[in-house]
């Protein structure tokens, strides 16, 4: 599954659901997001499980300043509708590989009790 725009008409009902959705922040003129882009979409093409949605940031700045992003590419990663990763940056492709891993591989009800507890992920 090649990688999908999200925007704010439907960025809060894609990463609600159930699964992983893995989220690129980038802009045209930005010449790290433009190496990353090649890597992302690798990564969609391989994991068809996983939802791959890029922001563009200038066509979308209010969702862009509503998830608090300051440096771009900015990567996040939700689980089950949870923000479970986001950092700044490319990363390379062994990097996200190992990301998506971690992702996966989450326990998400001890997850959700440590978000209840009041703990950080």
């Amino acid at each position: 599954m090649a990688s999908v725009e999200l925007t704010a008409a439907n960025f809060e009902s894609t990463i609600a659901g159930s699964g992983t959705v893995l989220v690129d922040f980038w802009a045209a003129w930005c010449g790290p997001c433009r190496n990353f882009a090649p890597v992302f979409e690798a990564a969609s093409e391989k994991y068809p499980d996983i939802t791959f949605g890029k922001i563009d940031t200038e066509a979308e700045q209010q969702l862009a300043a509503a998830a608090n992003i300051t440096s771009i590419p900015t990567l996040m990663a939700f689980r089950d509708g949870i923000l479970v990763f986001s950092q700044p940056g490319a990363l390379p492709a062994e990097a996200l590989e190992n990301l998506i891993g971690q992702v996966q591989g989450l326990d998400m009800e001890a997850v959700k009790k440590d978000i209840a507890a009041g703990a950080q992920v």
